[in-house]
């Protein structure tokens, strides 16, 4: 016998979804992870030098179509590349790495905070997408290299110098098979020994990059090794 005020059908189960209803569930689904499919998507970055090899001393008024960055205020002054504040939009140099390769540059800080920061091995389109060298960064308290992740526990640290203000220092970064070798000035400053190299597609770009300091680079020279 019904209930009163109960209608006959309010028992039934739930009803199965009819096509319009699939349909705006599948819609759904695709917005929720359409950021994630975009990232599957992309294409991989224009290589613009031919390589293995590069040399530039930045004697020009424009950077050219060798390099690209999603943000920043990228530009050249005097004569050097001027970073002012790039908030970990790098800007990447538009070549395949070799393998095994060393890299030679000038930095120099105009900031009190230090945070002389390059990248090696990313995908040439994001932050933290390979190596990340930092010297003196956290307030000039702390030098790393770190692996996909400057903040995570995947990285190799020392906390005993401190980026001197106006100072230009020399840089050479080397990998060699599983080793990524950092000198400052001639002298070995950190190693980051890496079972599983980042290499190959998606790792194989580098780029100039900062946080909220005025750095200033020059006399970049790629040699493969």
């Amino acid at each position: 016998m019904r209930e009163p005020g109960v209608r006959a059908d309010s028992r039934e189960g739930p009803r199965p979804l009819s096509r319009t209803g699939w349909a705006a569930l599948a819609a759904a689904v695709l917005l929720a992870n359409l950021a994630f499919l975009q990232l599957l998507w992309r294409p991989e970055p224009a290589v613009v030098v031919p390589g293995p090899r590069y040399s530039d001393d930045f004697q020009r008024d424009r950077i050219g179509p060798a390099f690209w960055s999603a943000g920043g205020q990228w530009q050249i002054r005097g004569g050097e590349l001027w970073s002012p504040a790039a908030r970990n939009n790098p800007l990447w140099l538009r070549m395949r790495l070799p393998r095994d390769v060393a890299i030679e540059f000038d930095a120099r800080s105009e900031s009190p905070s230090g945070d002389i920061k390059v990248e090696v091995f990313g995908d040439g389109r994001d932050h933290a997408s390979g190596y990340v060298l930092i010297f003196g960064g956290w307030g000039n308290q702390v030098s790393a290299i770190a692996r996909l992740d400057e903040h995570g526990a995947d990285r190799k640290v020392r906390a005993d110098r401190r980026v001197v203000l106006g100072r230009n220092y020399h840089m050479r970064i080397e990998r060699r098979g599983s080793e990524l070798r950092w000198y400052v000035d001639g002298e070995r400053f950190l190693g980051f020994e890496d079972p599983s190299p980042l290499e190959g597609k998606g790792h194989d770009r580098f780029g100039f990059s900062s946080w909220d300091a005025d750095l200033f680079f020059d006399n970049l020279r790629i040699e493969p090794l």
